[in-house]
């Protein structure tokens, strides 16, 4: 869709060619825009249209504001803000309100995710050209890197299995299995093991220790001097990272009813 854009804010062709350095492309379903990185630069979106927003976004959607954010490029960065009534969810869960601060955001990819009426939530894809990217087209043809999976001895996967299962179904809102069902079930496919809920503790307790002592995990997996972390948040933060690194996938499920058999 072809849209005029103010000469003032550098509008290119979403895109097509190279864009120079801290260029910023930004897309959503209803088309794309691409700004150079000149000062003062203020990219608008929202519901509406002409000429409140350069970019719309949810607009068949009245709970998305007519002017929900804005970007502006300052300081060799582009910032990202609130101006609407609901929060903008970027990665990690970070949320942005009207009252938060802008935050720069980083070269690459980012989707920002806008919050409508009942579970809709808008998409925008936005993308920063690194100011040292010298090897994009290298890069196309270059080895995929793995996600880092973590080593588990059978008897600590064997455990996180039966405490991760609804994380390994991709539950909306997955928790991990009570200590007394896991012991259960634990006893239950291997006897020989004498499953308790310390042995479980201790097990679970190691695996986080490696983790965290790894500096490689950005959430919380241990507890600090005067820590009121509860234990099933450790848990919790444990297994989003096992199964966000796939190091415990879907078919594991399949050896709580092998040992059964």
């Amino acid at each position: 869709m072809s849209v005029r854009r103010p000469p003032s804010l550098a509008r290119l062709p979403y895109g097509e060619g190279a864009p120079p350095p801290g260029t910023l492309q930004a897309r959503t379903l209803a088309g794309g825009i691409r700004a150079a990185p000149r000062a003062g630069s203020t990219i608008r979106f929202g519901r509406g249209g002409k000429p409140e927003t350069d970019l719309k976004v949810g607009g068949d959607d009245t709970c998305v504001s007519r002017r929900h954010g804005e970007l502006t490029y300052s300081d060799r960065s582009w910032w990202l803000g609130n101006t609407g009534q609901r929060l903008l969810r970027l990665p990690r869960g970070q949320l942005l309100h009207t009252s938060t601060e802008p935050i720069p955001l980083a070269p690459g990819y980012t989707p920002v995710f806008v919050r409508g009426s009942g579970y809709r939530e808008h998409l925008i894809e936005l993308y920063v050209t690194d100011w040292d990217d010298r090897g994009q087209n290298a890069k196309e043809t270059a080895s995929t890197v793995p996600p880092k999976r973590w080593p588990l001895d059978d008897d600590e996967r064997l455990a996180l299995i039966v405490l991760g299962q609804s994380y390994l179904r991709y539950e909306l809102e997955p928790r991990p299995l009570v200590y007394r069902r896991a012991v259960a079930q634990l006893q239950a496919l291997r006897p020989e093991f004498g499953w308790t809920k310390r042995r479980i503790e201790e097990r679970v307790g190691a695996v986080r220790r490696r983790l965290h002592q790894s500096g490689r995990v950005p959430t919380k997996l241990v507890r600090d001097e005067d820590d009121d972390a509860s234990d099933g948040t450790l848990i919790h933060n444990l297994l989003r990272e096992l199964v966000d690194s796939t190091t415990l996938v879907p078919p594991d499920l399949t050896e709580l009813d092998l040992d059964l058999e």
